[in-house]
């Protein structure tokens, strides 16, 4: 049995990193992981002295996110029941970058029309309330775009790789589980230079080139450990599934396609 679930792992990771392992359509080459964020995220994560720079490139970053999450999701639902692209995904892929591109530059929106003068507060908006704000974000981009997959459910597999059925409790399982994972990476690469700027703020003729490093150095570092946080293919036990799939369940875990 061990064989055989590694054979079926190892035939469905190969085939993530250019095609689909549920259509089998290959995946825009900008979406393939690990992606080419690293300008958008490093913008976004700058401070800026008004408003409109820190909306463009919010814009850009939560359109390129909710791109990568809905090219990247699990979409066996449409494969099994034939089900297409409905209005309501495309209104929450609109609806999750609108909010998010306005949430994300809410702490220049603040030192802007608050006239914040006071260098604490601006640290504060600056380089304290991007690290909790872009982590928020980036869970709340994965789970509303992807949100289709909790309420329709997603293909299960047992460990020979025959589909056992539709699992909401696997899709909600998919999805919290990416959301966690792209959280950890928004967060950290915010945290970790925005930290050591205030370590540096008595040289600040290094600060602004090292906070550019050091957020695409760390954003690098993070893309695989956040891609390994969870395993692509996600298992689940038996009693965690719905009542009819645990009739047909083969086994103790069922397995299922995580998503990026």
């Amino acid at each position: 049995i061990c064989s055989k679930e590694e054979n079926f792992l190892m035939t469905n990771l190969s085939s993530q990193s250019s095609v689909h392992p549920d259509s089998g359509a290959a995946l825009p080459l900008i979406f393939r992981p690990p992606g080419n964020r690293f300008l958008q995220v490093v913008a976004s994560l700058l401070p800026h002295s008004t408003v409109k720079p820190a909306l463009f490139w919010q814009f850009l970053l939560q359109s390129y996110s909710a791109g990568f999450n809905f090219a990247n999701r699990n979409s066996s639902s449409e494969q099994v029941m034939g089900l297409s692209i409905s209005l309501k995904q495309l209104l929450l892929v609109t609806g999750t970058i609108s909010y998010s591109t306005c949430a994300g530059a809410l702490p220049q929106i603040f030192i802007n029309r608050l006239g914040v003068r006071s260098p604490a507060v601006q640290t504060f908006f600056r380089s304290i309330l991007p690290i909790p704000l872009s982590a928020t974000l980036a869970f709340f981009n994965v789970f509303t775009v992807r949100s289709e997959e909790s309420e329709t459910g997603i293909q299960v597999f047992d460990h020979n790789g025959n589909p056992v059925g539709m699992s909401k409790a696997a899709g909600e399982k998919a999805v919290r589980e990416t959301a966690l994972s792209r959280a950890a990476l928004f967060g950290m690469t915010a945290a970790v230079p925005n930290l050591l700027v205030l370590l540096m703020k008595r040289n600040s003729l290094l600060v602004a080139p090292f906070r550019h490093i050091s957020t695409a150095l760390v954003l690098g570092l993070m893309i695989p450990i956040s891609f390994s946080l969870f395993p692509q293919l996600g298992t689940i036990n038996r009693e965690q599934l719905e009542e009819e799939l645990q009739a047909a369940a083969v086994g103790r875990h069922l397995f299922y396609h995580r998503g990026l």
